[in-house]
């Protein structure tokens, strides 16, 4: 083969190589101006927190006041007429009934007074039906008549004075109660308005509180009430009276309960607690340190919805003690996050474990 043969030949290989290699560069470079495919991104792992899951129950909230216990009844019994204390019927502490006689007082002739204007009395009696007879065949004038008419109603008064102050020698009880004090002994000497006796009625009580304004819309009459002396067995109470007008220095208003003691306790005159029960109303449970502070200053709790979200709730506090806290505004059940709530915000989508299963 002559040299210019091989020279032709060499050349084409060459440029078919050329080609060969221009080709696949034009297709690298093509492919990389397109983007890469995007890794896939790892999903952003959620705050754990713990759940309890609580239900509202049938719960009687209660206004809770301060009062005073005093008896039912209570009155000082002074002498109505003078006289010298000839006996003692009742003693200090005494149990009496209404009725009954405490102590008898000398007469001092009031008997006597007594018969003298009961003889009167029948004379002139006699007096008017005589003088009636005579004024009906007009021998006695319509004015004699009404001058005996006027005598015998003065003598009747004068006898029911009498009679009344003869009464008055032996006081009796007005009601049944116990003898608290005793200011008489036998042989004393007591004039009109001196103090003998002081009785009080104890088996049933009288308890007086102080209503805040903002709460008294809640009580009336009929409602029943827990009464806790400081030191005792608790009894129960009916409201009797709520004041209409409030004190002009407190801004509250009287409130007064009835108050069964059957044992007689010695208790009035204590201090008492008094819890006033309001309307029933579906409310939760939950321990105090769950709640915590909205941005508004008012008391809520957090909790996770069906969609696993934080939901911040607020609540009304009904009653809060060391054991736990009743609250309102909660839905009926409610799965409240008992560990981890300072770590997620309202609206965060967390992963909710259940605290009996954690247990588990």
């Amino acid at each position: 083969m002559s040299k210019v043969k091989w020279s032709s030949l060499g050349l084409s290989v060459v440029v078919v190589i050329a080609l060969i290699i221009w080709i696949a560069t034009g297709e690298i470079k093509e492919a990389s101006t397109e983007a890469p495919a995007e890794p896939e991104v790892a999903e952003q792992e959620r705050t754990r927190v713990q759940v309890t899951t609580l239900n509202a129950q049938l719960y009687e909230p209660g206004l809770l006041l301060q009062g005073q216990l005093e008896p039912w009844s209570a009155v000082t019994l002074s002498a109505r007429v003078a006289g010298t204390v000839e006996s003692i019927a009742a003693e200090l502490g005494d149990t009496v009934n209404a009725g009954d006689v405490l102590l008898t007082l000398s007469e001092d002739g009031r008997g006597a007074g007594v018969q003298r204007w009961q003889a009167r009395v029948k004379k002139l009696e006699a007096d008017l039906s005589a003088a009636q007879k005579l004024g009906s065949r007009n021998l006695a004038s319509q004015s004699e008549i009404l001058n005996v008419e006027s005598e015998l109603a003065a003598a009747r008064a004068e006898l029911k004075s009498a009679q009344l102050a003869v009464s008055h020698l032996r006081p009796t009880a007005p009601f049944d109660g116990v003898i608290n004090r005793k200011d008489v002994d036998s042989g004393s000497l007591v004039q009109v308005g001196s103090s003998l006796y002081e009785l009080v009625r104890t088996d049933r009580l009288k308890a007086r509180g102080q209503v805040p304004q903002q709460s008294v819309a809640q009580v009336a009459p009929g409602q029943s009430v827990r009464v806790q002396p400081l030191d005792g067995e608790p009894l129960d109470g009916v409201v009797t009276f709520v004041a209409s007008a409030a004190n002009p220095e407190t801004r509250s208003f009287a409130v007064e309960i009835a108050v069964e003691n059957p044992d007689q306790k010695r208790i009035a005159g204590g201090s008492v607690n008094l819890r006033v029960a309001l309307a029933d109303v579906q409310a939760t449970f939950i321990s105090p340190a769950y709640l915590s502070l909205g941005d508004d200053g008012r008391p809520g709790v957090k909790y996770v919805d069906e969609q696993n979200r934080v939901v911040f709730r607020n609540v009304k506090l009904l009653s809060v003690s060391t054991e736990g806290a009743w609250v309102t505004g909660l839905p009926e059940e409610t799965r409240l996050i008992t560990r981890g709530a300072g770590f997620v915000s309202e609206g965060e989508q967390v992963e909710a474990v259940d605290a009996s299963e954690e247990r588990g």
